[in-house]
């Protein structure tokens, strides 16, 4: 028996922090090329190219968390898999389809005659925003259980419209850090906007979920267990707070000091709230009706399908890292040849 030493109630908590950690690393590695793409509609010509110069090593690899991620939640939970995939099926397409528009862009748009250019850069604009809109849209529609009611599927789509401002707000951090002179200048002021809608996304699904499930209101507000969670929202609006006066600071001047404060922030704005939000749905996959143990496969599966993410996971790490401390300090303009 592969990996005998790890108990069989173990496995599904191990692969649900697997797709819990694939599916954040996502979120924020191409959290970040989708927002630069969803930003160049209001960038001129020129800054657009080196708005894709700035992830134009990483967008296609950062992908592949998308993948593991959807990938585990298939071999290792089939008994959820099924059941999400299926009421998302139409947001599904959606992202599927924004991601290979902005696929085909991404190669066309460096071929294609000086006058099609544009085009193509609309069509990587429209991508990243339909790829936005629908991960945004599927997390509220998650997280109202799915409800076939005008109540979830507005809340699911302000959620998308959240998820958009998150996104664009980790883009612009990152073109903080990645470019120089106006683009940078333009970037902090994308980012004071998208930070405040980024803030009510949160503050809504922190609203929402407690009162969508009883056990979770339980959860949160018992005694000791407040106490716990307390520390969660406190350091949460710290980091908007803090977020908004760097880049207020930063309105109107070149300083590089502190020009990876607003990105690291942003992550860990997103880690807070990704964090919170696995602490109030866990165990469940499926809002209060199925918990990861009733929705994984057989042991002896999951040991056979452990111990190629074992050997994957951190090849994929691996060369992420490398791929960034490679192509690390200021984008340069893009060059064909």
């Amino acid at each position: 028996m592969l990996l005998p030493w790890i108990p069989d109630d173990a496995l599904p908590l191990i692969f649900a922090g697997l797709m819990g950690l694939a599916l954040l690393l996502y979120g924020l590695l191409d959290g970040l090329d989708l927002g630069v793409g969803v930003l160049m509609r209001r960038a001129g010509n020129d800054d657009k190219d080196m708005m894709i110069a700035s992830i134009g090593p990483f967008w296609d690899a950062n992908e592949t968390w998308l993948v593991l991620g959807i990938g585990l939640l298939l071999v290792a939970f089939p008994g959820a898999h099924g059941i999400i995939l299926g009421e998302l099926y139409v947001p599904v397409a959606v992202l599927l389809a924004g991601l290979i528009m902005r696929g085909v862009a991404s190669d066309f748009r460096v071929k294609a005659k000086a006058d099609h250019k544009p085009a193509w850069n609309g069509v990587f604009y429209l991508g990243s925003l339909l790829a936005s809109l629908a991960q945004g849209y599927m997390l509220g529609h998650y997280l109202m259980d799915f409800a076939d009611t005008w109540t979830a599927h507005l809340f699911a789509a302000f959620i998308g419209l959240c998820f958009l401002a998150g996104y664009a707000l980790i883009g612009a951090c990152w073109l903080i850090m990645k470019t120089e002179g106006a683009l940078r200048q333009q970037a902090v002021r994308w980012g004071r906007g998208a930070l405040w809608l980024t803030a009510a996304g949160i503050a809504a699904i922190s609203l929402a979920t407690p009162l969508v499930s009883e056990r979770i209101a339980e959860r949160w507000f018992s005694l000791p267990n407040l106490y716990f969670l307390l520390p969660v929202p406190v350091l949460t609006g710290a980091v908007v707070l803090l977020l908004d006066r760097v880049l207020a600071r930063m309105a109107g001047e070149q300083e590089e000091r502190l020009s990876w404060v607003p990105f690291a922030g942003t992550v860990t704005l997103f880690v807070l709230a990704s964090g919170g939000l696995a602490y109030s749905l866990f165990p469940y996959l499926l809002l209060d009706r199925m918990t990861v143990w009733e929705a994984a496969a057989s042991p002896d599966s999951l040991r056979f399908v452990l111990v190629g993410a074992l050997i994957v996971l951190p090849v994929i790490l691996a060369y992420t890292a490398y791929s960034y401390r490679v192509f690390w300090g200021k984008a340069e303009p893009l060059t064909y040849r």
